[in-house]
C-alpha cells in the first residue's frame, strides 16, 4: 500500500523527480539578500534568522534564536532539518534558468510563490527565480540554504495557511490513491478466483523468459520533407540526407529484426515510443525480449521530446521542454517510419517478406503512453484541454504542464489514428488533458494501461484509471504497481540514461523487477493481440500477475473496473 510520505521527498528529490520529465531550473540578480525568516499561521507570526540556520546546518550549533524551535523537534528531526538545508542539487545556473523561464518552470514558481513570499507579502515568483539561479552559481551550490541566502528581500516569509491547503489536498490524493490501490487488488483477486488456472501451465513458454531468437539491429535515417525541422532536439545528420533534412524532420529509429531463416512468413511488429527525455535506448531491454520472441521491434526517437532535447533547453538553445507540435509529430513519427518500410520492403531485399506491417502493435511510456493511444484512435481533444487547463496554478498533476502545451495547437487536428496499429499498451501514459473521456472513448482495438501509486508526475487515478474506465474496448487490462513510479519501468536513468540521471529515491523500489513485469506483460499482450497466438492468453490474467509479483513492487492485473467501485471507497 502507498504511504503518506510518499510526497514528504527532500527538495533535492522533488526538484530532481519535476526536471526527470520536464527539465531543469533558473534567474536575476537581487539587490540584497534575506536575513530573516517569517513564519506566518492565521494571526500568529514567528521569525528565525538565516544566520542561525546557517550556523545550525554548518556546525550543529543552536543559538537562542533557533532554540525556541528545536525544543519541540526530536534529535532525528533536527538531523534532517541540517540534511535537508545543505544537500546539494547538481544543476547549473544556465540549466535552472532555462526551465525557470519556460511555461512549465513558471507555472511551478506561481504555485510556491504562494507559499514563499516576500517580506511585504508579496508573492516569492520572481524573488524564487532569482534566488535559484544564484544559489546554483553558488561555489556550494543549489542547497536550500544557498536558496535562503540568496532570496531577494531581507526577509522572506512563509505562508503556513497556504502551505497546510496543499499539504491537505496532497494528503487527500494519497488517501484516494490508497483506496484505489486497495480497490484494484480486491478486483484483481476476485477475478483470480473466477480464472481457475492450471498454473502448471505457467511453466511453459513463460513470457518472462527470453526466446530463442538471436537478432540484428540497424538504424535507420529519415526525413519527412511534409513537417518542419527539428532545431533543437535532433541528432547529427547524416551527409547524404543533410540537404533535405534542412527542410524537414530528420530523425531516426533502430530497427531490430530476428535472425532465424526458418522464419518464412512476414512477422508482426511492435513499436516502442520513448517519454520525454528519454531515448531510443531507454526500452533496449524490452526491445531485445520482444525481438527474441520473433517480433520485428521498431524504436523511434523523437526528436523534439527526446534527451537531447532537454540537454537542448540545459545548454541555453532551447526555450521549451517540448514544442506543442509534439503532441502531433510524435504520432506521425511512426506513421511515417511505417509508411517508409512499406516502401523499403518492395525494392529492400533485406525487408522485403519479413515484416507484416498491416499487424502493429504500438507500446510508449508517458509522453510515449500518449503516442500509442493516439495512434490507436484517440484525438487530441481541444474541449478536455480547455477545461482542464485553466488552473494550473493550483494542480497537484505535473503531467498537465506539458499536456496543456498541446491548447496552442488549435482546433483544426488531423486524425492521427493509424489503422495499421492492431494493439496498444501505455505505461503511465498523460492522457487526462490533453484527450479526456470523449477521445478515449473512441478506442475500440485492445488497450493495456500501467499504472504506479506512487507516480508524483502522472498520478495514477487522473492519468492512467479513469482513462481505462473510459475505454469502449472489450479488450482492456489494467496493471498496477503498488510502489511504482513515473520511472520504475525505464532503464539507466540512475546512471544517466536519458538527460540527466536520477536518484534511487525518485526512481523508487526495484526497478528491475517493474521492467520483468513489462517484458511478461508486453510480450503476452502482443503475441495475443497481434500475433493471434492465442496460447499467450493465459498469461493476461490476475492469476499469472499473482504468479508474477514479487515484493516490494506488488503487481495487480485486472480487466474489469467500475467507477462505482471506486467511488464507493471515497
Amino acid at each position: 500500500m502507498l504511504q503518506a510520505h510518499w510526497f514528504e521527498r527532500s527538495p533535492s528529490l522533488l526538484i530532481s523527480s519535476v526536471i526527470g520529465c520536464f527539465a531543469s531550473l533558473a534567474i536575476a540578480v537581487p539587490g540584497q539578500a534575506a536575513e530573516k525568516i517569517y513564519v506566518t499561521y492565521n494571526l500568529l507570526e514567528r521569525s528565525i534568522s538565516v544566520a542561525s540556520l546557517e550556523a545550525y546546518a554548518r556546525n550543529g550549533a543552536i543559538d537562542e534564536d533557533l532554540k525556541a524551535y528545536a525544543r519541540f523537534a526530536s534529535p532525528d528531526v533536527l538531523e534532517q532539518l541540517r540534511e535537508v538545508l545543505l544537500t546539494k542539487v547538481e544543476l547549473s545556473p544556465v540549466a535552472i534558468s532555462q526551465f525557470l523561464y519556460s511555461p512549465q518552470g513558471e507555472v511551478l514558481l506561481r504555485r510556491l510563490g504562494q507559499v514563499i513570499q516576500s517580506e511585504s507579502r508579496v508573492a516569492g515568483f520572481s524573488g524564487l527565480r532569482a534566488a535559484l539561479i544564484l544559489a546554483s552559481a553558488d561555489p556550494e551550490g543549489l542547497t536550500l540554504l544557498n536558496v535562503l541566502r540568496y532570496f531577494p528581500t531581507r526577509g522572506l516569509r512563509i505562508n503556513i495557511d497556504r502551505a497546510l491547503d496543499i499539504a491537505g489536498d496532497l494528503q487527500q490524493l494519497v488517501d484516494r490513491t490508497n483506496r484505489m490501490t486497495a480497490v484494484v487488488s480486491q478486483q484483481a483477486i476476485a477475478e483470480a478466483a473466477t480464472e481457475t488456472p492450471d498454473l502448471a501451465s505457467f511453466s511453459g513458454a513463460n513470457p518472462r523468459f527470453r526466446g530463442p531468437y538471436t537478432w540484428q539491429k540497424q538504424t535507420l535515417s529519415v526525413v519527412d520533407l511534409s513537417r518542419r525541422a527539428v532545431t533543437s532536439g535532433s541528432s547529427p545528420v547524416p551527409a547524404e540526407l543533410a540537404t533535405s533534412a534542412g527542410e524537414g524532420r530528420f530523425f531516426q529509429a533502430d530497427l531490430y529484426l530476428p535472425n532465424d531463416p526458418s522464419i518464412t512468413r512476414p512477422i508482426p511488429m511492435v513499436v516502442i515510443s520513448h517519454g520525454l527525455g528519454s531515448d531510443r535506448a531507454t526500452f533496449t531491454y524490452l526491445a531485445h525480449h520482444l525481438v527474441s520472441h520473433g517480433f520485428a521491434v521498431l524504436v523511434p526517437e523523437h526528436p523534439g521530446s527526446n534527451a537531447k532535447q532537454l540537454e537542448a533547453l540545459v545548454n541555453g538553445t532551447a526555450e521549451e521542454v517540448a514544442e506543442p507540435s509534439e503532441f502531433r509529430d510524435r504520432p506521425l513519427d511512426v506513421t511515417y517510419l511505417l509508411d517508409y518500410l512499406e516502401q523499403q520492403s518492395k525494392t529492400n531485399p533485406q525487408l522485403t517478406g519479413r515484416i507484416d506491417l498491416q499487424q502493429v502493435g504500438v507500446i510508449g511510456q508517458s509522453f510515449g503512453g500518449y503516442t500509442a493511444l493516439a495512434l490507436a484512435g484517440a484525438p487530441i481533444n481541444p474541449e478536455s484541454l480547455s477545461k482542464d487547463c485553466t488552473d494550473l496554478d493550483n494542480t497537484l498533476n505535473l503531467s498537465l504542464l506539458l499536456q496543456c502545451r498541446a491548447s496552442e495547437l488549435g482546433t483544426d487536428l488531423p486524425n492521427l489514428r493509424d489503422p495499421r496499429v492492431k494493439a496498444v499498451i501505455a505505461l503511465n501514459p498523460i492522457v487526462s488533458g490533453v484527450l479526456g473521456q470523449a477521445s478515449v472513448s473512441q478506442i475500440t482495438i485492445p488497450t493495456m494501461i500501467l499504472t504506479g501509486n506512487a507516480d508524483t508526475i502522472a498520478p495514477a487515478i487522473a492519468e492512467q484509471v479513469q482513462p481505462f474506465l473510459w475505454l469502449s474496448t472489450p479488450y482492456k487490462y489494467l496493471a498496477l504497481l503498488d510502489q511504482g513510479t513515473h520511472f520504475s519501468v525505464l532503464d539507466n536513468v540512475e546512471q544517466g540514461g536519458g538527460a540527466l540521471a536520477l536518484p534511487s529515491e525518485v526512481i523508487g523500489p526495484d526497478p528491475a523487477t517493474a521492467r520483468r513485469y513489462v517484458n511478461a506483460l508486453a510480450l503476452a499482450f502482443f503475441k495475443t493481440y497481434v500475433a493471434d497466438d492465442q496460447s499467450y492468453r493465459r498469461f493476461l490474467t490476475s492469476s499469472y500477475a499473482q504468479v508474477l509479483s514479487e515484493s516490494p513492487l506488488r503487481l495487480s492485473l485486472v480487466r474489469q473496473l467500475s467507477a462505482e467501485q471506486l467511488q464507493a471507497q471515497q
